[in-house]
């Protein structure tokens, strides 16, 4: 198995063989292998689709009442602070560069958002859907289309830049 095979799930039900797509999804304790963050920073709960080949991903954020940031963010009238859905789609992105390169030693870190929108609020028990779509990959950066959902309507949305340096430069 290589490294890559070690952290990721691959469903090829319903798979056509000139698609050849490559369907993959990540639980939590995969994403910790990817990821850097931890609680209460990782945004991320779950990948439920990943399509590397297509440069698409789609994460979850399952966002409850004992989130921190609803202590000190409107705790009369709890929503998720806009930058932390930037920073959950950022996370979601970077996911999908790094199962691009698959370089262990490096780390995708923010670089740009531009074009970001907010549309509408994110409450505790609401499921945030994560999609980003790639713009721009290469081995040193890369830029997604980022968009946040609930409930199949959009409430955030942002093109989101990245670097993908060496963890030891950091």
């Amino acid at each position: 198995m290589t490294s890559h095979d070690e952290h990721v799930k691959h469903d090829k039900s319903n798979e056509s063989d000139e698609a050849k797509k490559e369907k993959i999804s990540l639980d939590i304790k995969e994403i910790l292998k990817v990821m850097p963050h931890r609680y209460p920073f990782l945004l991320v709960d779950k990948i439920l689709e990943m399509d590397v080949a297509k440069g698409t991903i789609i994460g979850q954020k399952n966002v409850t009442m004992n989130e921190h940031f609803f202590q000190g963010h409107f705790p009369d009238v709890p929503i998720m602070p806009g930058v932390l859905i930037l920073e959950a789609l950022a996370q979601t992105g970077g996911i999908l560069i790094h199962s691009k390169y698959l370089q262990p030693h490096k780390i995708s870190v923010l670089l740009t958002v531009n074009n970001a929108k907010f549309r509408g609020p994110v409450r505790p028990g609401d499921i945030l859907r994560l999609h980003a779509t790639g713009l721009h990959f290469s081995s040193r950066a890369g830029r997604v289309k980022g968009e946040a959902y609930v409930d199949n309507k959009i409430v955030v949305e942002a093109e989101i830049g990245f670097a993908y340096v060496d963890k030891n430069l950091i």
